[in-house]
């Protein structure tokens, strides 16, 4: 259960120490799609202690427990979201929408206009609410044994 409003939920950028807890959460959350695609998607084999070093994560703590994370990589003309996790038990709470709006603000104020991201095309349920969140899709690539679909939103420029 959450009990602190999201105001009161400030993120903070990971460590190296935070690997192993980014690896356990990310892990917990991306769980429920290895039965609908018959194996682990990437993040849950991905090397955190390397990607903490070389991405950027924030990281979102509720009552003292890594509830959320999102990590981001920065390109040369945008901002890459490449992994949103959310613990099971704290999904469904705008958590997710919260991370993507954080990722927004910091390419906007990085100065990119721009923000892209992935996911497989069976995760239907991501896809819909990326959409729902002004994103589109831009082309599908077949990547091993599964479909990428990559999307993308256009920043307002203020």
């Amino acid at each position: 259960m959450v009990t602190q409003t999201m105001q009161d939920m400030p993120l903070r950028q990971a460590t190296a120490d935070d690997a192993a807890a980014i690896r356990t959460l990310t892990r917990a959350a991306y769980a429920k799609w290895v039965s609908l695609i018959g194996r682990e998607p990437r993040p849950m084999t991905a090397d955190y202690d390397k990607a903490v070093h070389d991405h950027r994560f924030d990281l979102l703590e509720i009552d003292g427990k890594l509830a959320a994370l999102i990590e981001t990589v920065i390109q040369a003309d945008h901002l890459v979201i490449e992994n949103i996790a959310v613990d099971p038990s704290y999904q469904g709470h705008g958590i997710g929408r919260r991370l993507i709006a954080h990722a927004e603000q910091f390419a906007a104020s990085s100065g990119l206009a721009e923000v892209r991201l992935y996911t497989n095309q069976r995760f239907a349920e991501n896809i819909r609410l990326y959409i729902k969140l002004g994103y589109r899709i831009n082309r599908e690539e077949m990547i091993g044994d599964g479909i990428a679909v990559h999307m993308n939103k256009h920043l307002l420029s203020t």
